[in-house]
């Protein structure tokens, strides 16, 4: 059986992100530590779910490694590339503040490094602690290139909740395909259709054992299950990442109530949750307390599963971890009922399609607003934009087979356009002046033709255009962003993550956006700082952010498949050069 005692915070080392101003980037330089990391391109065979496949990995490890840092320190990359794909890595959540060309997206900001190559990414973390992650930024390959990043705060700086944790560990939430998942987008992008979905869900890479397992049953499920042994009377920090490319997961254990402190290496109010939600590319920090009267041996499964309203086909499976009562006093297991003999306990998880748990949660997010940790919510505006997110279509090739609607094909859009990759990736065409025939700055602020976005029935016109267009921001602008789902193919939740920037989840609802009426109910006192924000199903989510990290940032979906946004949903925010 797969398993893991928790690493204690007390000897972790430590990663880092950035935010923050130049200053604070200086002022953290003399006491920060530069770490190096290592990280080799490389297939492995793997076996799931009684079957083996080759995938990518790094060093050999599935999920990969583990990034550790402490806030201010700088983080050096060696990346070589030993696959036979073109790759890059992003670094999910860091800022990347005057260090653009280590985002990773590829054709944004680098060209992907070619089989053979190598590229060594270095940046520093500032003013962000908790748990982010690093992930494959191109086609499918973060399907299984993916790992955690672990930020402690700075030395001798203790965290703002309590209990302070005794032990610290990262739960990965991914997919496994037992076909090759670039074989999969590939068939997708040649029909138009949606991609095959996952055959299931993993923590830590583990499926678990609510999977059929052909090849050994009980003990071929084992060796596939995560298994986390807690003490009695510890508290137990579980640093929470959904890597998982299309669907957003419920998340419970069983008979353990879970206290979230932290979102996307952001400082929360506290709060407690029998349930929590998380989106594709979002993290969160919880709180585990171990029942101090626990018997030895007793099981708890710790359980995932799907939220989704989507009409489309979805992976409906469940994955479990265990969570084990283990004690120091050996004499204790021996003397009591063998742990194979208790039952092991299991969550009640809400239905696959409860919006208003959802919502319901989601509100409750609320920064922690305090002198340490001020949320320096944007109180004016210059620039406001409206960007409905969602399903439309492009016609099929002449004499071509789609399996799109209606015989077309399937194309994720913002405002109507969807994003055409480049061949010069952006920021090299930004640095050196050379943009055109590269991009064009005309992105539309709003929709062109506006319409009832989440009524019925659709447009009869579902087709988007394509274009690679990006919106231009003076330095220092302070941006409001309405993000609009729309019901032309079917509303579903789209998990939208902005590079380069946190920002501030003022509002949400459902339905269309009122721009006269809602934002009076804007929060701009302690609104949930985030990185990766959901779109509603069927609604809309304001964010509002300052544009004070120069070069091309790019806004996307994170929900591929499940939505058949097939990589193509991309509206590029690239904030101007900082002034002389």
């Amino acid at each position: 059986m797969a398993s893991s005692s928790a690493v204690p915070s007390s000897g972790a080392p430590a990663v880092v992100a950035a935010i923050a101003a130049v200053v604070l980037l200086a002022a953290m330089g003399a006491e920060a530590e530069t770490r190096k990391y290592q990280f080799n391109v490389q297939m492995a065979s793997v076996t799931r779910l009684c079957g083996t496949k080759s995938i990518v990995t790094v060093n050999g490890q599935y999920p990969g490694p583990t990034l550790f840092a402490r806030e201010g320190d700088h983080i050096e990359v060696n990346v070589v590339n030993r696959s036979p794909y073109n790759v890059s890595l992003h670094w999910h959540g860091v800022r990347q503040l005057l260090s653009g060309w280590a985002d990773g997206p590829s054709y944004i900001t680098q060209c992907p490094i070619q089989p053979g190559g190598s590229y060594v990414y270095r940046y520093q973390i500032v003013g962000q602690r908790g748990t982010l992650w690093w992930h494959a930024h191109i086609s499918w390959l973060r399907a299984t290139l993916y790992g955690p990043i672990v930020i402690l705060p700075p030395a001798g700086v203790p965290y703002p909740f309590s209990p302070t944790p005794d032990e610290e560990v990262p739960l990965m939430f991914g997919e496994w395909w037992r076909n090759d998942t670039e074989a999969v987008i590939a068939q997708a992008l040649q029909t138009g259709g949606g991609p095959n979905v996952s055959d299931a869900y993993t923590i830590n890479g583990l499926p678990g054992p609510l999977y059929n397992y052909s090849c050994g049953g009980s003990s071929a499920a084992a060796q596939e299950t995560f298994t986390l042994k807690v003490r009695p009377g510890k508290t137990y920090m579980l640093r929470l990442i959904n890597a998982a490319l299309n669907d957003e997961l419920f998340f419970s254990v069983a008979n353990h109530t879970l206290t979230v402190v932290d979102v996307d290496a952001l400082y929360v109010k506290p709060f407690a949750v029998d349930v929590l939600v998380i989106a594709p590319g979002q993290t969160s920090n919880v709180l585990l307390a171990a029942k101090p009267d626990a018997p030895p041996g007793a099981r708890y499964y710790m359980e995932a599963r799907p939220y989704t309203n989507t009409q489309g086909t979805f992976d409906n499976t469940t994955v479990a971890g265990i969570l084990e009562y283990d004690y120091d006093d050996p004499s204790m297991i021996s003397s009591s009922s063998s742990a194979t003999n208790l039952p092991i306990f299991a969550p009640t998880l809400p239905q696959i399609n409860d919006t208003s748990f959802v919502a319901n949660y989601t509100a409750r997010l609320r920064s922690l607003a305090s002198a340490d940790y001020p949320a320096a919510v944007p109180q004016a505006v210059d620039r406001r934009f409206f960007f409905t997110v969602g399903l439309g279509t492009h016609p099929c090739a002449v004499n071509g087979t789609c399996q799109g609607p209606n015989g077309s094909r399937f194309a994720a859009s913002v405002n109507n356009v969807s994003f055409v990759l480049p061949t010069t990736a952006l920021l090299q065409a930004h640095f050196s002046g050379r943009s055109n025939g590269v991009y064009t700055t005309d992105f539309p602020a709003v929709p062109l033709m506006p319409f009832n976005y989440t009524g019925t029935p659709p447009p009869n016109n579902t087709n988007v255009m394509n274009g690679t267009k990006v919106v231009a921001l003076p330095f220092g602008t302070s941006v409001e962003l309405v993000l609009q789902d729309t019901s032309i193919l079917g509303a579903e939740s789209h998990p939208l993550h902005l590079h380069g920037f946190n920002f501030y989840v003022v509002g949400q609802g459902f339905g269309n956006f009122d721009p006269v009426n809602d934002p009076a109910k804007f929060n701009l006192v302690d609104p949930v700082e985030r990185n990766t924000v959901g779109v509603p199903a069927g609604g809309w989510v304001a964010i509002r952010f300052r544009a004070d990290n120069p070069g091309p940032r790019v806004v996307h979906a994170l929900s591929p498949g499940g939505a058949h946004e097939l990589g193509a949903q991309n509206g590029v925010a690239g904030a101007g050069r900082k002034p002389a």
